[in-house]
């Protein structure tokens, strides 16, 4: 549990991604997607390296 628990920021990174090249390939990019994106890939880079520091093996 502990090795998916240590890269869910990574895994909250993608998503954060994802959320901002989908609309960017399809053309319908708004404030609202740029904002949801890049709160997500902070909060995963922040999750990744405190998780990182919490469960180090």
């Amino acid at each position: 549990m502990n090795a998916v628990l240590k890269y869910l920021g990574v895994f909250i990174l993608l998503v954060g991604v994802a959320v901002l090249a989908v609309p960017a390939i399809g053309g319908g990019i708004t404030n609202t997607h740029l904002t949801i994106g890049l709160s997500l890939i902070v909060f995963g880079y922040l999750g990744h390296i405190v998780l990182g520091k919490i469960l180090k093996s």
